[in-house]
């Protein structure tokens, strides 16, 4: 949600009839009947039939069905890797066998199951990756999740071999902030049996990342490896209930504090290059839904790049937001020493955010509100340290390309106009910034003069063209060297350099000196427009080959 809906709240609250981000609701897949005349089909379909009748009274006995079914399926790929009804098959009895295993709440994970004739197991856990055990997770087959909503308009998935899975860890990760990953990691994986031993009775479950992975051999044959790259998404969507979080993060900033960090959504592959998305005002990373959706889909995007997302209580006044955004870059650098320079995606205030990590502000910043350097200033320490941080900053080397989208960099009217002052006069600041805001009014004259401010300003405040901050950011060239790209949108009105999203008008958000600058006809949520995806796609897929020409060239 960014600034126009939240002007909508404020004057008409009509935020509690919004429609869903995303809404699951689980059903039982059907099984499809064989060809006629296909006795092999007719007797795969009669085993995993058996194993769907037994599977509420017999678990154990359902689940000797489906393993049978599967055994049978593996021989005949072997005969005839390219038979689709048998691979389509073999996944409907691999995502029933996770059905009973969740629902029956059998574990081969901690220990090899025994099942009739099978031994059902997984292979041991490497020790460098601990997190990889199955048995933290709970399994759902994505074939019996129905997903709707407004973030979930396609379905995208992949054809081949395995049964797509959403991962779900059992309990929240204590260390998560220290490995940057969510409090409870949501995950697709795809599982694969394979059979060995004598007469094939020991069923080896592994279980394969589709956004490292594009294919998997069973036997002597290579298939393309099955994908659901929606299913993990949605569930994560609905479970985490990110419109409370939204609305909750602008009003209360100080209150959620703590959410304000980087996350990554998939392991730390040093061969693909990170693209970080930071989110506008009044939002959350669930806005990148639409858009991570749809590039996940395209493989050469799966193979070049990892997703990772900067999440803040968008009350705070930007520079604030940036400043956090670095203490964590710096954090990232120590634990994940990148190999390739990241791109950063920024919507809405997340775009100005990620336009302070291309610049070098020097103090030409500080001297526009203060007047004077930092040592000549009347500061706490503590209150001259922060400012420092948030005012003073260099470009961060690990940037190597920015793309704009929606981007305020000169500032919305509507911050200034009486509605967004309403708004302002609703984000409650934290008491640390209270206190700074204090210390500076003895320091310098704030903007009183133009925006009535007896307080250091908020998000909404520095947004507002007036405002000290955008003024002295607007003299400041973005640091040479570092491509950019803009995306604006003009709601299908063909009117630029007049347009307008309607919360930021063109001579806003337009760059001098972009690398390219695409109109889609769209409002301010232009980040999750079709035609602006497919804007992003294109710039990452050109990026990805400019980077392998270097690399090849060096």
């Amino acid at each position: 949600m960014t600034f126009h809906r939240f002007t909508a709240l404020t004057v008409a609250l009509v935020f509690s009839g919004c429609a869903q981000y995303t809404r699951i609701v689980e059903k039982r897949p059907r099984m499809l009947p064989p060809p006629s005349g296909s006795a092999v089909l007719a007797l795969l379909e009669q085993k995993i039939n058996k194993g769907l009748r037994e599977g509420p009274r017999r678990p154990l006995a359902a689940c000797g069905e489906y393993l049978a079914a599967l055994e049978e399926a593996t021989r005949q790929l072997q005969r005839s890797p390219d038979d689709k009804i048998v691979r389509r098959d073999y996944n409907f009895a691999l995502g029933r066998l996770f059905t009973l295993i969740r629902d029956a709440q059998l574990d081969p994970w901690t220990q090899p199951l025994v099942v009739g004739r099978y031994t059902l197991t997984t292979p041991p856990v490497p020790k460098s990756r601990p997190e990889w055990n199955p048995a933290l997770y709970e399994f759902i087959p994505a074939d019996q999740l129905d997903i709707r909503g407004t973030y979930m308009t396609e379905r995208n998935t992949k054809e081949g071999l395995g049964a797509p899975l959403v991962a779900l860890r059992r309990q929240t990760r204590r260390d998560a902030r220290q490995q940057f990953v969510m409090d409870r990691p949501y995950y697709g994986v795809t599982a694969v049996a394979r059979f060995e031993g004598r007469e094939g009775r020991r069923c080896i479950i592994s279980f394969n990342d589709p956004l490292s992975t594009e294919e998997t051999r069973l036997g002597a044959h290579s298939f393309p490896l099955a994908a659901d790259f929606s299913a993990p998404l949605a569930v994560m969507l609905a479970d985490a209930d990110p419109k409370k979080l939204e609305v909750g993060r602008l009003f209360r900033p100080e209150k959620h504090a703590e959410t304000a960090r980087i996350a990554r959504l998939q392991p730390y592959d040093p061969r693909k290059t990170v693209v970080l998305c930071v989110h506008g005002l009044a939002d959350s990373p669930a806005t990148w839904t639409p858009l991570l959706n749809a590039l996940r889909n395209d493989a050469d995007i799966r193979r070049h790049y990892q997703f990772w997302f900067y999440s803040y209580p968008s009350g705070y006044p930007y520079p604030y937001s940036a400043a956090i955004m670095r203490q964590e870059l710096d954090a990232i650098k120590a634990k994940f020493p990148l190999h390739k320079p990241m791109v950063l995606i920024g919507h809405s205030m997340g775009g100005i955010i990620s336009r302070l990590m291309i610049t070098d502000s020097d103090d030409r910043i500080w001297l526009a509100l203060f007047g004077k350097p930092p040592a000549q200033t009347s500061l706490s320490p503590r209150t001259r340290k922060l400012l420092t941080e948030s005012l003073i900053f260099r470009h961060r080397p690990e940037v190597g390309r920015v793309i704009f989208i929606a981007a305020p960099h000169r500032g919305s009217n509507l911050a200034a106009i009486s509605v967004g002052r309403l708004a302002s006069f609703l984000v409650k600041a934290p008491q640390e910034l209270i206190k700074i805001g204090e210390e500076m009014r003895h320091a310098i004259t704030l903007d009183t003069a133009s925006l009535q401010l007896d307080r250091i300003p908020n998000s909404v405040d520095t947004l507002a063209p007036n405002n000290r901050f955008v003024k002295a950011i607007n003299t400041i060239p973005i640091t040479p060297g570092i491509p950019y790209n803009t995306i604006v949108g003009d709601r299908g009105r063909d009117d630029t350099p007049k347009s307008s999203d309607g919360v930021v008008p063109y001579w806003s958000s337009h760059l001098d000196g972009a690398e390219s600058e695409s109109i889609v006809p769209s409002n301010h949520s232009a980040h999750q427009n079709q035609q602006a995806i497919g804007e992003v796609e294109r710039i990452l897929t050109r990026h990805a080959r400019l980077g392998l020409k270097v690399s090849r060239s060096e």
